[in-house]
């Protein structure tokens, strides 16, 4: 979602209660990651000059286990990037990204940093898929698109990257995921049709092409999800790159279409021939206006065996569901020994390893509206994994990554309050060590000192940092 700018079980799934070891749950280390800017006019950071970062991604890939860590700007219109590997402590900071983009006619302007996703390709080549902020010529006015930056595995820095712009209708959360050098992004476009919109580079993000959607000529899945459905990264199968998988969450037509985004039923659609066609699976259903969109099923492919999960929640149980045939057939497991109030799910899988984070605390916030828990909320980072066939959570974040309530309306949230951890955050596998690197958003009041930004009417706000965290 656009970032704070300053001034019952059906479709053949088996829900399962996974049982808990004994074993403790997974340790990480903590890393902050800060990055530079140059501020608005009239606007000061503690620690001086600070970008502020919320909603980050990270991914592993190309010939030496690459890792691409993007956070997107608080204050600045920037992504800010960073390059490394896994136990990097720092990664290297890359640079801001898309603080210019291309975009024709007189007098507009062309900003990133709406959202952001991040992967890196078979060769290397690190891709930063944007939401736009396209201003027209007076500044006043403006809508969303969506573009690709693209940087090559040699360049040294974000003057060798090059950006090719998508969309500029209107458009809402693009995902990218990449399959060798082929590569896919998703978005949703057209306003607020939230038709899912999809598009394929076979050439290393170099040129895109247009193909179908996984949503329209869907029969009823089309009626549910018109208007109505909550987008999810798209992920590619590592081992064929015609076989690509979007989940979405949506809800009921002509029941809740267009008064409520409580989406109730969790799709999957997969396609093998590179997105030129669809087919839908009901993965998992709750009843009329039970929320699994909270905010957004999250996928994953499992590199080494092909394997598929997808994990969503409803703020109090985290499910995951799995299919080990392409899709066809589903099975959802309910994680044990998880908080009592959990939001943001994310999964990533390797080897049968599969790691499920989450923002969570306990005892159960109180939900007012859409927003979680009050001033004295604490909530943590935390990461269910199986290893060895049995489940166990662990804390990621050392401290706790956020003290008091979080709001899950997105831009609907009354003047951006208590959203600096705004709508996600990601979890990947390293592939040269098989352990999980996590990267969240950091901001709270427990404990100073904790970095703050000040406006130019002289009020004081907390200022949102990501972490970086390897598992050990």
């Amino acid at each position: 979602m656009l970032k704070l700018i300053v001034g019952a079980v059906l479709a053949g799934s088996v829900a399962l209660v996974a049982s808990a070891s004994a074993s403790p749950g997974p340790t990480f280390s903590n890393q902050v990651l800060r990055a530079p800017a140059v501020l608005p006019s009239g606007v000061t950071t503690s620690p001086p000059n600070q970008s502020g970062d919320s909603e980050p991604a990270i991914d592993f890939g190309g010939p030496n286990d690459t890792m691409a860590v993007d956070g997107l700007g608080w204050l600045p219109f920037q992504v800010n990037l960073w390059k490394g590997h896994f136990g990097d402590m720092p990664p290297a900071y890359f640079g801001a990204m898309d603080t210019s983009l291309p975009i024709q006619g007189s007098g507009r302007v062309n900003l990133g940093d709406g959202d952001a996703d991040v992967e890196v390709t078979s060769v290397g080549t690190i891709l930063l898929a944007d939401l736009d902020i396209i201003f027209n010529h007076t500044g006043q006015t403006a809508q969303l698109g969506v573009s690709v930056t693209r940087c090559p595995a040699s360049v040294a820095s974000k003057a060798d990257c090059t950006s090719t712009l998508l969309d500029t209708s209107g458009a809402d959360r693009p995902w990218l995921t990449t399959s060798g050098t082929t590569a896919y992004v998703s978005w949703h476009n057209a306003g607020n049709s939230s038709q899912i919109t999809v598009d394929r580079s076979t050439n290393d993000g170099r040129s895109w092409t247009r193909v179908a959607s996984p949503i329209l000529g869907q029969g009823s899945v089309t009626g549910n999800s018109t208007f109505n459905n909550s987008i999810g990264p798209i992920v590619g199968d590592p081992s064929n790159p015609n076989i690509v998988y979007q989940p979405f969450a949506s809800g009921e037509a002509s029941v809740q279409k267009g008064t409520s985004s409580a989406f109730n039923n969790i799709y999957v659609a997969r396609s093998t021939d590179g997105g030129n066609t669809w087919t839908n699976k009901l993965v998992f259903h709750k009843p009329l206006f039970t929320d699994l969109a909270n905010f957004w099923p999250s996928a994953t492919v499992d590199a080494g065996n092909g394997d598929v999960y997808v994990t969503f929640t409803d703020r109090s149980t985290v499910w995951v569901s799995s299919s080990s045939d392409q899709g066809a057939n589903w099975t959802t497991t309910a994680l044990p020994g998880t908080p009592a109030t959990t939001v943001m799910p994310a999964v990533a899988a390797l080897n049968g390893k599969v790691d499920v984070v989450y923002y969570g605390t306990s005892p159960a916030a109180t939900n007012v509206g859409g927003v979680l828990g009050d001033a004295n909320t604490v909530w943590n980072t935390y990461d269910t994994q199986r290893s060895g066939g049995a489940w166990n959570t662990g804390l990621v974040s050392n401290t706790p990554n956020r003290v008091g309530p979080v709001c899950l309306n997105g831009s609907a949230c009354p003047q951006n309050t208590n959203r600096e951890l705004l709508d996600l955050f990601e979890v990947a596998e390293d592939p040269a060590t098989g352990k999980a690197a996590v990267i969240y958003t950091e901001s709270n009041t427990l404990g100073a000192p904790f970095d703050t930004w000040t406006g130019s009417d002289g009020v004081t706000h907390e200022l949102p940092e990501i972490v970086l965290a390897y598992e050990q």
